[in-house]
C-alpha cells in the first residue's frame, strides 16, 4: 500500500518494506524513506521543521532526512483518507560504539544556530504554564474521585499517592522559578533543536536517523532530563556509571552553565513518569493496557523513596561542579 503511494504520489519506486522503530520505512535506491503521520500537526509545522531540518543538514548534519514534496510539490500528501508526510535519507547503519553524550552536545550546537524565529514547535520558556495546566487537568480527576469508591486498584493508588506528586510538582516549579530569577542565562542556554522525549534509542537502534517528527524547539537541558530520567528507570541500581559517563562526553563538547544544571534538575523533579501513568490510564479505552499500567503505578510508588535518593545525589552523579557554580540543593532531599 505504501510502495504505491510512494510511486503514484512521489514517482519513487521501492524494494522492501519494514518497521523502523514505530514508523513505516521503505527502503530502495540506497535511502530510507519514513512514512509519517504528521497527525495535529498543520501545514505551518510541518513547513518549519522542514526548515529546521534543511538547516542542520546544511550544518553538515547527515542523519537527518529530507523532507520529500509530492509530484504537486507539497509536503503533506492526502492517500486514503490518511495524511503522510515523506522523509528520506541515505541508508546508514547505526555505529555500535556511539558516544551519546557528544552526539548529542554537537546536535545541540548546531540546533542553537538556526537563523530564524522557530515559533510552531517551541516550548522555550513553557515549563510552568505546562505543568500548572497539567496539575490542575489531573487534580480535577482526582477531586472528582475523592467523594466515591474507588473502582479499581489503579484508583486507589492514585488517590492516595496524588497528594505527595502535588508536593513534588510543586517543588519543580518552585526550583525552577528560582533558577529563572536568581541565575542568568548564558550564551550556551539559548534555544536548540530538542526531543520530545530523547532516550538511547530516539536515533534508531539498528539505523541511525534523526527524526524531525520526534522534535521540539526548547532548552537542552530538557533531552538531557529526559535521556537521565529513562537511563534511571530502566535500571535503577547501575545508572551511575552510565550517567556519569554521558555527562562527561557531553560536557567536553558543550559544558554545562549553573542555568543548565537547575533547569535540567527542576525537570526531573517534576514527576512526568508518575503524570503520564495516570493520563494514559484515563484516556486508553484497553483493559489490557490499563493492566500495564496499574502495574506501572505500583512500581513507581514502590520506588518513590529510591526516586528521592537518586535525585538527592545527581548533581554528584553527573559530575556537576555544585560549589564553583554555586547550584543550590533541594534541602528535604538530602534528609
Amino acid at each position: 500500500m505504501l510502495q504505491k503511494l510512494l510511486e503514484q504520489q512521489y514517482g519513487i519506486t521501492v524494494d522492501e518494506y519494514f518497521k523502523l522503530n514505530s514508523y513505516d520505512a521503505l527502503r530502495g535506491n540506497g535511502f530510507l524513506y519514513l512514512i509519517a503521520k504528521p497527525g495535529r500537526r498543520e501545514k505551518e509545522d510541518i513547513e518549519e521543521l522542514e526548515k529546521i531540518a534543511e538547516h542542520l543538514r546544511n550544518s553538515g548534519d547527515s542523519h537527518v532526512p529530507a523532507f520529500l514534496p509530492a509530484k504537486d510539490g507539497s509536503l503533506i500528501t492526502a492517500w486514503e483518507e490518511t495524511n503522510y508526510c515523506v522523509l528520506a535519507n541515505r541508508q546508514s547503519e547505526k555505529q555500535q560504539k556511539l558516544r551519546l553524550g557528544r552526539k548529542l552536545a554537537k546536535f545541540h550546537e548546531r540546533g542553537k544556530t538556526v537563523p530564524f524565529k522557530i515559533e510552531r514547535n517551541s516550548r522555550i520558556g513553557q515549563w510552568k504554564q505546562l505543568w500548572e495546566k497539567r496539575l490542575e487537568q489531573i487534580e480535577k480527576v482526582w477531586n472528582d474521585l475523592l467523594f466515591q469508591t474507588p473502582e479499581d486498584e489503579f484508583e486507589k493508588m492514585f488517590i492516595d499517592s496524588f497528594p505527595y506528586y502535588i508536593g513534588m510538582t510543586e517543588n519543580a516549579i518552585q526550583y525552577l522559578v528560582d533558577t529563572e530569577i536568581d541565575d542568568e542565562p548564558n550564551v550556551s542556554d539559548s534555544g536548540t533543536v530538542c526531543h520530545e522525549r530523547f532516550s538511547e534509542t530516539t536515533w534508531g537502534t539498528s539505523y541511525y536517523i534523526k527524526n524531525p517528527f520526534d522534535w521540539v524547539f526548547d532548552h537542552r537541558s530538557r533531552d538531557l532530563a529526559e535521556w537521565t530520567r529513562e537511563r534511571y528507570f530502566r535500571n535503577t541500581q547501575t545508572y551511575e556509571l552510565e550517567l556519569n559517563q554521558f555527562f562527561t562526553d557531553y560536557q567536553a563538547v558543550a559544558p554545562l552553565t549553573s542555568f543548565s544544571w537547575r533547569l535540567l534538575f527542576s525537570r526531573l523533579l517534576f514527576p512526568l513518569h508518575y503524570f503520564e501513568c495516570i493520563e494514559n490510564y484515563y484516556i486508553t479505552q484497553s483493559e489490557q493496557e490499563k493492566r500495564v499500567l496499574e502495574e506501572k503505578l505500583t512500581k513507581i510508588l514502590r520506588q518513590s523513596m529510591e526516586y528521592e535518593r537518586f535525585l538527592g545525589r545527581f548533581y554528584q552523579s553527573a559530575g556537576a561542579q555544585m560549589k564553583n557554580l554555586k547550584i543550590p540543593q533541594v534541602d528535604w532531599l538530602l534528609t
